[in-house]
């Protein structure tokens, strides 16, 4: 279990979530019904920053005493490490954060991807899913988050497919994989499938995995939460593979997050609820 900062404990001021594109994101609808379930008087926004504009909003929000913090989504998430004053476990061993928060002054960055990660993983294992190989597309802030979580849940075992393979050839090394990168077009033959690329989001390429080498008990798991039924998702469920979508874990880290906004655990019991209103 990673050590994070305890929560200030505040109930009022703000949050939100920052990036570059951002209008797409679910995250306040998701804190704001939050929020309101449990009486809270804060409120959660988005905003659009550019990675230029990165440092300069740090030190803008390390003055703002309404701030609870922000959740980091691409393109920011190794910058918001490097920028930061500190950070939490997670983020360390990712070398990534999607959440910036301030503690006693300063800005720490933490990564509640890995655990939401490690929770789904971990799902996927109780419902007797393959878990022996697994392929990861990408090599960014995502990509790093699901090499820790592959870590923590005992799989070894990965081979990353990705377009720069200079970089995914850094990674391998940084976290100890015994197979080397591969690029996108190859097929992918595993257990596991995990998606932390951009590709398939509404307005980008389209990912169109062929996904007839994977083993009979497999699963792929999606990052991309816009659109929520993915073209990849698509093509597992025509296998019958297992699948795990972007919003399952968009709302498992925000839970995290929420925690380390407000002070509160997120009212779970509601999720029923809250996949109403997130649903399209």
């Amino acid at each position: 279990m990673t050590s994070l900062p305890p929560s200030t404990g505040l109930m009022t001021g703000y949050a939100e979530v920052i990036g570059d594109p951002i209008e797409h994101s679910l995250s306040p609808l998701i804190h704001g019904f939050w929020l309101e379930a449990l009486g809270i008087e804060a409120r959660y926004d988005r905003r659009r920053v550019a990675r230029a504009e990165l440092a300069a909003y740090i030190a803008e929000k390390k003055a703002d005493p309404d701030w609870r913090g922000s959740n980091v989504t691409m393109p920011l998430k190794l910058d918001a490490v490097a920028l930061a004053d500190g950070a939490a476990d997670w983020a360390v061993a990712a070398g990534a954060a999607n959440v910036l928060m301030p503690r006693e002054g300063h800005i720490i960055a933490a990564n509640t991807d890995v655990g939401a990660i490690a929770s789904l993983l971990s799902k996927l294992r109780r419902a007797k899913a393959s878990m022996g190989s697994v392929t990861l597309l990408g090599n960014g802030g995502a990509a790093r988050a699901a090499l820790v979580a592959l870590k923590l849940v005992g799989i070894s075992a990965v081979r990353i497919h990705a377009r720069d393979l200079a970089e995914a050839t850094k990674l391998c090394v940084e976290f100890g994989l015994d197979t080397g990168p591969a690029p996108f077009t190859d097929p992918i033959a595993s257990d596991g499938l995990i998606n932390a690329t951009p590709l398939g989001m509404a307005g980008r390429q389209c990912l169109n995995c062929d996904l007839s080498n994977m083993t009979a008990q497999g699963w792929v798991f999606d990052m991309v939460y816009d659109p929520q039924d993915t073209p990849l998702l698509k093509a597992a469920r025509e296998r019958a593979l297992a699948t795990v979508s972007g919003l399952d874990m968009l709302i498992e880290q925000a839970a995290t997050s929420f925690r380390l906004f407000f002070g509160q655990d997120a009212p779970r019991d509601r999720d029923a609820e809250l996949w109403q209103r997130l649903r399209p």
